[in-house]
Parts: structure tokens; C-alpha cells; sequence
């Protein structure tokens, strides 16, 4: 087995070169991969393992496709990822570590997002912390496991800083491989949980519920952690979602800053698992910093989200109410989607008429119940009847919510596992 280094000959040879000599002084074998698109100025004499024009060639339609940096770029990430993942599917590579710039991180990102969770993955650039691209490196960072090194100063060239990131790299690349982690089996099957701060007592009953039958993995509902919750249960990490905040879809509806785009609540549709939704967090906009309201901010316009009730955590946090209107929307967008799953026995609603969140329970600043009870009757006049709706008349943070989302748990396995052959039959057919 084989540490893959990745990076362009062209403009890293020296960096790249002593990356491989530390690895490999380590006891470890190296595969050098060139990702060149033809842009340095360094004619090489390291000859790489895998060629630029090797990696290249393995894209769909590479002869004869069209020309340009863009194609070329994109050509390139869509090889490289090929040929980790052929290493990997051979346990021919126990990690992988990247020295680049901007192009070659993104390039590198494409393959290390499709390798497994619990590979090492080691990427050095300065590129990921630019502001301006923090949503485009996101779509990457926030659903793998892939350690960033930051590079302060450019990487071409070789002198001690440059020197110094490139030993560390290769002893850190090495250390995760000689003391890399497999999963075991076991013993309970895991579940995954969405939770975020203002429903972290529901969460917490949640868990005390159900962790005797289940392993429960957490993920945090910011939009960034909801991306990686989607990543993990469509690769089939989990046996059960109970999706207590799926708030990002809701964001993403009327814009707030935690967004995880449209297609959030298709997270379970093709795996056969029980999925349990709960509405945390439909009950708020995050719509900070507050100073947005004061310089004719569109979402606060638009919605005129001044006249609402606010919740100011602190000058870059604030949340505001979402209106009946709203609710409604939210709804029926939410019984659209959910009229999709198929097998929708598997698919459960457990509604908290009691508040969404601590903000909208009895004394929080959003309290609202007379919303939280139009989302209920909008939502259960659209869903399929297939899909079982449990109200409970306490809030989201009550043990009551811990209790009917188990339950409502448990009648999903049993639908999943007594119908499994049908599940699987029609899951398959939907993919088609």
C-alpha cells in the first residue's frame, strides 16, 4: 500500500519532492501523482508515479473534449478522482496528501470528498481560508474528513518555511496512517441526529432514548453540518435519521444564513432507513448581523423582518420569527417533499405544538404558538396519509418529544424491516 502525494510537477517539484523522501523515510511507499495543467514554469526531473497526462485521460470523453483552462481543470479533478478511488477499491492507498494552490486544491478536493470517511486526507494550500471562496471550499471541508494544513507563504520554491510545511505535512500524513482508525462493527446499528443549540434538551432526551438500541452520531444543523449529514446517510453510513432540525431547508426557502439547498429533505429518499422528522427551528430566520437591518438588507426588507419578534443573541446572531404566511409555506413545501419517499410507512412526523425551539416554547421570545399550530394542520392537510403524524403538546425540548420520537423510531424500523424486500425493490426503481 501506497501514500499518494498529489501536486503539479510543474510549479512544486521541490516541495513535492521532499514530501516523498520524508514518507518514504518513515518506512512508508509513495505514489506520486502529477495534476500539471501546463501553467509553471518548472521543466521537472521527479518523474511522477501517475502522469498529468495519465490522470487527464481517465475523464469521460477527455479525447477530443473541448479546450480551455476550465475543461482542462475539470477533466483533471474528474481523473484524479478516478484513480484514487481505483487505488482505494485495490487497498492500494492508505492515504493521501496534496501541496497546491488554489486550482490544485480544488482539484485535489474532488478526490479526497469521494474517498471513504476515516481515510487519511491531508491537504496543504493557502487557498482555503480567502474569504471570498469560503463557499465553494465549504462544499468540500464541510462534508469530509480532510485535514488542512495552512500554508502562510506560497509553496513553490524551496527555503526552511517552505521546508518546514512539507516535513510536518509528510510526519503528519504518516502519523495518521500508521495510527489510522477502523470502524469496527458495532454492536448497536448507528442513527444518525440534527440538532443545534436551541433544541439541545430535546436532543439530549432524544439520545437517552434511543441509545441503548442505537449509536447516535450528532450533526450540527449550521448548513454546513447538514451538507455533511447528507454526504454520510446517502453513502449508507446509518441505519435511522431522526432529523430533530432540518431548519436548512426552511432557510433556504426564505433565505436565511444557514442554508443547505433544495434538495435538504431528500436526504433519506433512496436509502431504505426510517426517517423521523421533527420541526426544529422552522419557528426563525437567521438573519444577522444586526446591522443588516439598519442598511436596506433585502431579506430584511423583503420580509420586513424589523416589525417581527427577534431574538439578538449577540450582534452577528439574531434569529427572527417566522410568520403564520411563512409557516404555511414551509409546510407544504416540507408534505411535497416527504410525498416522495417511497415506502412511506418509514417516513415519520413528530410535531411539538409547544414551540419549534426554546425560543418559541412559553416565554421565549418567539412564542408563537398560534404558528407552530397552523404549520401542523397545513402540514398534515398535504401529506400522504401513509405518513404517520405524531402532535405532541409539550415543546421541542421536553421529554415528551424524547419519547414520541422513539416510538415513532421504532414503528419506522419495523416498517423498513418487516417490508424490507418491497423497500429495497422500490428504492431501486426509483433511482432509475
Amino acid at each position: 500500500m501506497s501514500i499518494a502525494i498529489v501536486g503539479m510537477l510543474d510549479e512544486r517539484e521541490e516541495v513535492l519532492k521532499v514530501i516523498k523522501q520524508q514518507i518514504e523515510k518513515r518506512g512508508h511507499k509513495t505514489l506520486l501523482i502529477d495534476i500539471a495543467v501546463g501553467n509553471g514554469a518548472i521543466v521537472p526531473t521527479l518523474k511522477a508515479d501517475v502522469s498529468s497526462r495519465e490522470v487527464i485521460g481517465l475523464a469521460k470523453g477527455a479525447k477530443g473534449s473541448a479546450a480551455g483552462r476550465e475543461a482542462t481543470v475539470s477533466r483533471m479533478a474528474e481523473g484524479l478522482t478516478k484513480k484514487v478511488i481505483a487505488l482505494h477499491k485495490s487497498a492500494e492507498l492508505e492515504g493521501i496528501i496534496a501541496v497546491t494552490g488554489m486550482t490544485g486544491a480544488l482539484i485535489s478536493l474532488a478526490a479526497m470528498k469521494a474517498l471513504p470517511f476515516g481515510v487519511p486526507k491531508l491537504l496543504i494550500t493557502g487557498s482555503t481560508a480567502m474569504p471570498a471562496h469560503a463557499e465553494q471550499f465549504a462544499e468540500y471541508l464541510a462534508v469530509k474528513d480532510v485535514t488542512v494544513m495552512h500554508a502562510p507563504v506560497d509553496t513553490v520554491g524551496i527555503n526552511e518555511l517552505v521546508r518546514t510545511l512539507a516535513v510536518n505535512g509528510a510526519n503528519a500524513i504518516s502519523g495518521m496512517v500508521e495510527a489510522s482508525y477502523v470502524p469496527a462493527p458495532g454492536e448497536r446499528p448507528s442513527a444518525a441526529l440534527t440538532e443545534f443549540g436551541s433544541c439541545e434538551r430535546g436532543a439530549h432526551f432524544v439520545r437517552k432514548m434511543l441509545e441503548e438500541k442505537f449509536e447516535i452520531v450528532s450533526f450540527h444543523s449550521n448548513g454546513l453540518g447538514d451538507q455533511s449529514a447528507m454526504e454520510l446517510v446517502r453513502n449508507g453510513y446509518f441505519a435511522a435519521l431522526v432529523d430533530l432540525v432540518p431548519a436548512a431547508y426552511s432557510e433556504y426557502l426564505l433565505g436565511g444564513n444557514r442554508p443547505s439547498g433544495p434538495d435538504r429533505l431528500d436526504i433519506a429518499a433512496d436509502q431504505p432507513i426510517p426517517y423521523v422528522l421533527c420541526p426544529g427551528g422552522f419557528d426563525m430566520i437567521s438573519c444577522g448581523p444586526l446591522e443588516r437591518r439598519d442598511k436596506g438588507d433585502a431579506l430584511w426588507v423583503s420580509r420586513r423582518l424589523g416589525e417581527r419578534k427577534l431574538h439578538v443573541q449577540d450582534a452577528m446572531r439574531v434569529q427572527a420569527r417566522t410568520s403564520t404566511e411563512e409557516m404555511k409555506e414551509i409546510a407544504t413545501a416540507v408534505a411535497e417533499r416527504l410525498n416522495r419517499y417511497i415506502l412511506k410507512a418509514r417516513v415519520k412526523v413528530v410535531i411539538p405544538l409547544g414551540g419549534f425551539s426554546n425560543l418559541s416554547a412559553a416565554g421565549g421570545e418567539l412564542h408563537d404558538p398560534a404558528a407552530e399550530l397552523v404549520f401542523a394542520e397545513s402540514l398534515k392537510g398535504r401529506l400522504d396519509p401513509e405518513i404517520e403524524v405524531i402532535e405532541v403538546a409539550e415543546d421541542i425540548n421536553s421529554p415528551e418529544l424524547g419519547e414520541a420520537v422513539a416510538g415513532a423510531l421504532s414503528r419506522g424500523w419495523s416498517a423498513v424491516h418487516h417490508g424490507a424486500s418491497l423497500s429495497h425493490r422500490n428504492l431501486q426503481r426509483s433511482r432509475k
